[in-house]
């Protein structure tokens, strides 16, 4: 072969390679940026970069939306939801990494002139005073052409021929993707925001688990951050432009600023932040949550800048007036240019409050049969059981319902000095004959979580070596709940079967999934067995809201809570021993709660131990 045959043989096969890698990237599009269908996967190409995913995805879905909420990552705590149902909007959320004020413009600035758009709510950070026009990824962060005006033929370049292993890993991801948010899909596609499934469904309460659980608060790093003129004159000159496109098209501009860790905002040199605050109200009216006794608390944060959602629940609150939302009294100014020296000076004071203001102890005691041949550690005799519930009245002890535990979390109403949540499982007929009655005689109230399907059974297993123990029927549990000392809730309707006594290789003993059984199959099983015990229950007791769950057997995973709680099932119980901290706001403080186990062996004294 001559030299000139090898060198077009060879500068084929160059073009054929460089064809096929621009072929297969724009068929796998990893980056959501070429419009097509063709291996659609929005919320992995937000994860990649959300500046170009989200508006391709708009293209297609802009007519579900008449409003945005646009910034940093931390805007994602916003719940639009809430925005929704203040405001009687549809919003969609718009954060992307890193924010600066000039993608914000940008953003705003294509929406409103190629969308309906309503309402414009924009987060200002305290990073806007010190970046902008920052691009630190030029294919992670980079602004879609549609919004810079960038050419298409200097953008589109950099995604057609970048690395084909970007567009292999997309591949490989969608063989690994499961129902609950991994790493590589972290957006909800439908609202926007960051999928916060997981997270909502994580346990919280103990500071000292948490902090194991989140070592940046136990130890925050010595961090020297400097504000910027360039970046706070760029900030401020986007948002006014912001602010008279608004004003311009009749659309609803809210500005406020998003809470952060207080940690993080000391170390600001504290003039700066003060100057940028106020330079801000110059510029226009906005809500400032960035700093108060919330910035205190880690457990209201992932991170320095990471809030839950939780508390944008509660600045949204503030903002719209909404008092039946436990809101801490400092949290949220409306600032304008006059009072805005005065704002930042009473800002500079902001302190946490003493726990006791917004967190409680409260123990919760476990029962099961009562028997007065008690012989197991779920037995307890009448007399035992009576002498259990006399001491705690005798020290002052007040039995409250779990809906009074969600009552303080969610409205910040107060429980009394000394609480404590009585339950019961199984719903046998004991509880009927000797636990009501005496619950009553001493002014306590209690919680019994039955098993659905075997509500008024006596023949369960009746031809075995072990028939079933009574359980108590719906006409005698709604006796029970019109008395008012009586809650009914959900012990599931029939994922606490027997096993050996099952006609089936593979008896549902608790919540978790079956062996081999699919993530799709399982949560159907579970929201199936959720809807039947709550109509079950509302049915046979009239019991209004039927929305708490103690786990069989005390077994639970993260996707066991997760589809408990997309079904409503907001407050849950375990089995796990030791006393709850309940954290005003934190609805995740509800979540798989401690429980005392009594039986006939635990003394009256040693009961009181627990709850000291």
């Amino acid at each position: 072969m001559n030299s000139k045959r090898w060198l077009l043989g060879f500068l084929a096969t160059v073009v054929a390679l460089g064809a096929a890698v621009l072929g297969f990237n724009w068929l796998v599009d990893p980056f959501g940026i070429f419009s097509h269908k063709a291996l659609e996967w929005p919320s992995y190409e937000m994860t990649l970069n959300p500046r170009t995913a989200k508006i391709t995805y708009l293209k297609d879905h802009h007519q579900e939306y008449d409003s945005y909420i646009l910034g940093c990552s931390s805007v994602s705590s916003f719940p639009v939801e809430t925005l929704n149902e203040y405001l009687d909007a549809n919003f969609y959320n718009m954060i992307v990494y890193g924010a600066d004020m000039l993608d914000v413009e940008q953003q705003a600035t294509y929406l409103i002139e190629n969308y309906e758009v309503k309402n414009l709510v924009v987060n200002v950070y305290i990073d806007n005073a010190k970046d902008y026009n920052v691009e630190s990824d030029p294919r992670s962060y980079a602004m879609p052409p549609e919004t810079t005006g960038e050419s298409a033929l200097t953008f589109y370049p950099r995604y057609l021929f970048m690395d084909p292993r970007h567009s292999l890993d997309k591949l490989r991801y969608m063989a690994q993707d499961t129902y609950l948010t991994q790493p590589f899909d972290v957006f909800d596609e439908a609202n926007g925001a960051y999928d916060k499934k997981v997270r909502d469904a994580e346990p919280i309460g103990n500071m000292e688990e948490y902090l194991e659980a989140y070592p940046v608060f136990a130890d925050y790093p010595d961090l020297s951050n400097q504000t910027n003129e360039a970046a706070i004159t760029g900030t401020l000159e986007s948002l006014s432009r912001i602010k008279a496109l608004c004003e311009t098209h009749g659309i609803r501009l809210i500005v406020l600023t998003a809470p952060v860790y207080a940690d993080y905002l000391d170390s600001f040199p504290w003039d700066q932040v003060a100057d940028f605050y106020t330079r801000l109200a110059e510029v226009t009216d906005y809500w400032d949550f960035s700093y108060s006794s919330v910035s205190f608390e880690p457990r209201y944060f992932y991170d320095e800048s990471h809030f839950r959602e939780c508390v944008g629940n509660m600045a949204l609150a503030r903002i719209f007036g909404d008092n039946s939302v436990y809101i801490p009294e400092d949290f949220g100014v409306y600032v304008t240019a006059e009072n805005a020296a005065d704002h930042v000076a009473q800002m500079a004071s902001a302190e946490p409050l003493p726990l006791e203001e917004y967190t409680d102890q409260v123990p919760v005691l476990m029962y099961h049969h009562i028997d007065p041949q008690a012989d197991d550690n779920t037995t307890i005799t009448p007399e035992t059981f009576e002498a259990q519930i006399a001491a705690l009245a005798e020290a002052g002890y007040t039995a409250i319902f779990p809906d009074d535990l969600a009552a303080y979390v969610r409205e910040g109403k107060e429980l009394p000095e000394k609480p404590v949540v009585i339950t019961f499982d199984d719903g046998y007929l004991s509880n009927y004959e000797y636990a009501w009655p005496i619950l009553e005689k001493y002014g306590m109230v209690a919680t019994i979580f039955v098993i659905g399907s075997t509500v008024g059974d006596t023949d369960h297993y009746k031809d075995t070596d072990y028939p079933i123990t009574p359980h108590f029927s719906y006409a005698q549990a709604k006796e029970m709940v019109d008395s008012g000392v009586i809650s009914i809730q959900s012990h599931t309707y029939d994922m606490h079967q027997w096993g050996p006594y099952e006609d089936t290789d593979q008896p549902r003993e608790n919540l978790l999934p079956l062996e081999g059984e699919s993530e799709a199959d399982y949560r159907a099983a579970l929201s199936a067995d959720c809807e039947t015990i709550r109509r079950e229950i509302q049915t046979g007791t009239g019991e209004e809201a039927v929305h708490v769950m103690a786990f069989p057997g005390g077994y639970y995973d993260t996707l066991s809570l997760v589809t408990l709680l997309e079904n409503g099932f907001d407050i849950s119980f375990s089995t796990e021993v030791g006393t709850n901290t309940l954290v005003k706001g934190m609805d995740q403080s509800l979540l798989a709660l401690d429980r005392y186990n009594m039986n006939e062996s635990v003394s009256v004294e040693e009961m009181l131990s627990y709850l000291a």
